[in-house]
C-alpha cells in the first residue's frame, strides 16, 4: 500500500509519527500493519491525513519535551486547517506520565500506553466514529499480525524480541515506562521473520532493552544462542543477515560467543553499551563490571570472534563522577579501539534514583565531558572505517539521493548497522532499493564510504 494514498470515507487516511529509538518504528509498524488491516490506509502528507498518531519518547527528559513539542506543533497546524485531524499520542509519554496528560494535552484525543498499542484499531474507531472489521490472519495463535504487512520499504527490519527491563540503572526510567523484562516468543518471532524473508527483508536487526538474557522467561534451552542459531536456519534459504543489538557484558556466555561465530549468517558485529569502566561509577549506576573486567571480556572476544566489529556507549557526567573518573573512561575507549561508541551526556530523569542523587554535575561540565568522550570516538571510528577501503563486500541499497548532479544509490554493509553507523555511498550502477549489491570499497570520509558495483568475477582485479 502506498504511503501516499489518501483517505476516503471508507477508508481514513492517518499520518504516523514516530519519535526516539527502532524499538519505537517497530511499535509503529505493528500499529500501522493492525489499522491497514482494519481498512485505514496511511499518508505521509498531513493535509490529507483525518488523523494522526504520534508515537512518542520518554527516555530523556529532552525526549519527552520533542514529543511533546511535536504533539503541539501539529495540534497548531489544525487549528490554522480547513478540517480537524484528531490527535492519539501513544507509546512511552503516556506510559509514564499516563492520568496527568488529559489536562495537561486537552489537544490529544485520545493517549494510549505502550502496553495497550495492541488496541490501536479500536481507540482510532472511537476517534473517528467508526467501526472496523478486521479479518482473521492465518495462525490465530499469532493474532492479527500472524503474516505482518511489509509497510517500510528496503531489505532491512528490526525485530523486537523483548520489552521492558529489569536492571533498574539508576539513570534511566526505561522499566518504569515497559514494565519488567518480557522475552517474545520464539514461535511469533519466527513466523515474523519468515513472513517479512518472503517479503524481500534480507536483514533482521534484532532489539530489545537486554537482549543477552532474552528467553530466561520462557522454556528450559530458550536463550539467545538458541534463537540465533534456529533462526539462521529461517534465513538461510534467503541469503539473509541476522544483526544483534543492546548486548549487556554478562549476557556474553560462551554459547553465545559460539553462536555468534559459527553461525555464517549471524553478523560478528557486536553491541555491548558498557556506559562507563569505572567500578564505583558503575555500582553508583546499579550496573556490575569494572576496566579490567570490560578488557578481559573485549579480548576474549576478540580472540573467539576474529575481524568482529564493537560497539558501545559511553555515559559521562553521572552524579559523583569525578575528573579523574571521566579521564579513565577516556583512556579505557582510547586503548579498546571501539568502531563506533555513542557518547551520552547523563540527564537527571525525574523518578529514578540517579536524580535524587548528591554530586549533580554542572551542565557546561557534563558538556564539555561529552565533546571530549566525542573526539575520541571519532578519531576511533574515522580509523576504524577507512580500515575497510580495499575490501570488496556486499552492500544492501537503503536508498537512492537524488539531491547531486547525479543520482546516488546509498546502502550499508555489514559493519554498519543501519540508521547509524554511516553509509556506502555508490556514484555509478545500477541497483534498486532493497537490492544486494558486491561492492569495492574505494575511499573514506569520516563514517562514510565510498564504493564501486563489481562482477563477482572481477573482485580478485
Amino acid at each position: 500500500m502506498s504511503l501516499e494514498q489518501q483517505g476516503t470515507s471508507q477508508s481514513p487516511a492517518i499520518l504516523f509519527v514516530t519519535l526516539g529509538c527502532a524499538k519505537n518504528e517497530v511499535d509503529t509498524d505493528r500499529m500501522r500493519s493492525l489499522l491497514l488491516r482494519a481498512g485505514y490506509s496511511e499518508t505521509a502528507d498531513a493535509d490529507a491525513a483525518d488523523a494522526v498518531i504520534v508515537n512518542t519518547c520518554s527516555f530523556l527528559a529532552s525526549a519527552t519535551s520533542e514529543s511533546i513539542e511535536r504533539t503541539l506543533e501539529l495540534a497548531e497546524a489544525n487549528t490554522e486547517g480547513v478540517r480537524e485531524r484528531p490527535i492519539v499520542m501513544c507509546g512511552c509519554v503516556p506510559s509514564r506520565y499516563g492520568d496527568d496528560l488529559p489536562a495537561e494535552l486537552p489537544e490529544v484525543a485520545a493517549f494510549v500506553r505502550a502496553d495497550a498499542e495492541d488496541g490501536i484499531v479500536s481507540v482510532m474507531d472511537g476517534v473517528l466514529g467508526r467501526k472496523s472489521v478486521v479479518p482473521a490472519a492465518e495462525g490465530a495463535a499469532a493474532g492479527p499480525l500472524a503474516a505482518p504487512l511489509r509497510t517500510v520499504e528496503g531489505a532491512s527490519a528490526y525485530v523486537k524480541i523483548s520489552d521492558g527491563c529489569d536492571r533498574f540503572c539508576s539513570f534511566c526510567a526505561i522499566p518504569y515506562i515497559r514494565g519488567r523484562y518480557a522475552s517474545r516468543p520464539y514461535a511469533e518471532i519466527e513466523g515474523e521473520v519468515r513472513a517479512l524473508a518472503e517479503q524481500g527483508v534480507r536483514e533482521f536487526v534484532l532489539i530489545g532493552q537486554d537482549t543477552g538474557i532474552w528467553g530466561r522467561d520462557l522454556g528450559e534451552g530458550d536463550t539467545l544462542a538458541s534463537l540465533l542459531t534456529r533462526l539462521a536456519q529461517v534465513v538461510r534459504p534467503y541469503g539473509a543477515w541476522l544483526r544483534v543489538l543492546y548486548l549487556q557484558p554478562e549476557g556474553m556466555t560462551d554459547e553465545l560467543v559460539a553462536a555468534i561465530r559459527d553461525t555464517p549468517e549471524v553478523l560478528p558485529y557486536i553491541d555491548i553499551p558498557i556506559q562507563h569502566c569505572n567500578a564505583r561509577v558503575l555500582k553508583s549506576m546499579n550496573r556490575s563490571g569494572s576496566a579490567e573486567e570490560f578488557s578481559e571480556l573485549f579480548a576474549r572476544l576478540r580472540a573467539e570472534i576474529p575481524g568482529m566489529v564493537l560497539r558501545t556507549t559511553g555515559l559521562v557526567g553521572f552524579p559523583g563522577e569525578t575528573e579523574e573518573e571521566y579521564e579513565e573512561l577516556l583512556d579505557f575507549i582510547q586503548a579498546e579501539e571501539f568502531d563506533y561508541t555513542s557518547v551520552f551526556s547523563y540527564s537527571p530523569e525525574e523518578g529514578t534514583r540517579g536524580a535524587e542523587m548528591d554530586g549533580q554535575i554542572d551542565d557546561d561540565v557534563k558538556l564539555e565531558r561529552a565533546q571530549g568522550l566525542i573526539d575520541v570516538a571519532e578519531e576511533l571510528g574515522f580509523s576504524a572505517t577507512a580500515k575497510h577501503v580495499g575490501e570488496v563486500v556486499d552492500v544492501i541499497i537503503d536508498g537512492i539521493d537524488t539531491d547531486g548532479d547525479a543520482p546516488e544509490l546509498i546502502g550499508h554493509t555489514w559493519f554498519q548497522a543501519p540508521d547509524c553507523d554511516g553509509a556506502v555511498h555508490i556514484a555509478e550502477g545500477e541497483a534498486s532499493v532493497g537490492d544486494v549489491v558486491r561492492v569495492r570499497l574505494t575511499e573514506s570520509f569520516c563514517y562514510e564510504l565510498e564504493g564501486e558495483i563489481v562482477d563477482p568475477g572481477d573482485e580478485e582485479a
